[in-house]
């Protein structure tokens, strides 16, 4: 069967925690200030080849809590999915990998993020959801507005 005739392929191989950080800084004093923390949330999606058809989409987080200037703790997640993309025309697999690969992994993401904050002893940080498509036509944007320049 040529390259023509071959279906679409859009398969997740699997999905699993790459990296996983959890730092209390200032613990145990920190712990018994009172205050309303301040969180902040980073987001990334990384996009690695890993055969031909077969690619590596990291999805991580970044979870910095505050109290005051003092860091109550810093959470840092990376999950990631095994995907096979093959008989896609080329135009298509940037944004299957920058929207659709992410909007799968993410989920697994923000329940191992909300799950460790919990084992460590505090309020789960629920990730808001996330737009991929925004994030992705942002991204495109100013890698054309880069090479434009």
């Amino acid at each position: 069967m040529s390259d023509e005739q071959a279906q679409p392929v859009f398969q997740i191989q699997r999905v699993y925690l790459k990296d996983l950080s959890l730092e209390q800084p200032n613990s145990p004093q920190i712990l018994v200030e009172q205050g309303q923390p301040a969180v902040e949330v980073n987001l990334g999606v990384e996009v690695q080849p890993v055969a031909d058809g077969i690619f590596e989409v990291a999805v991580s987080a970044t979870v910095t809590t505050r109290l005051g200037d003092r860091t109550l703790f810093l959470c840092e997640a990376k999950e990631a999915g095994i995907f096979e993309i093959r008989h896609i025309p080329e135009d298509q697999i940037q944004p299957i990998l920058g929207i659709a690969c992410p909007g799968i992994v993410y989920p697994y993401l923000r329940a191992v993020v909300a799950d460790v904050i919990t084992r460590a002893g505090f309020p789960p940080v629920h990730l808001a959801e996330v737009n991929f498509q925004a994030m992705f036509e942002a991204q495109q944007s100013q890698q054309g507005n880069a090479l434009a320049n």
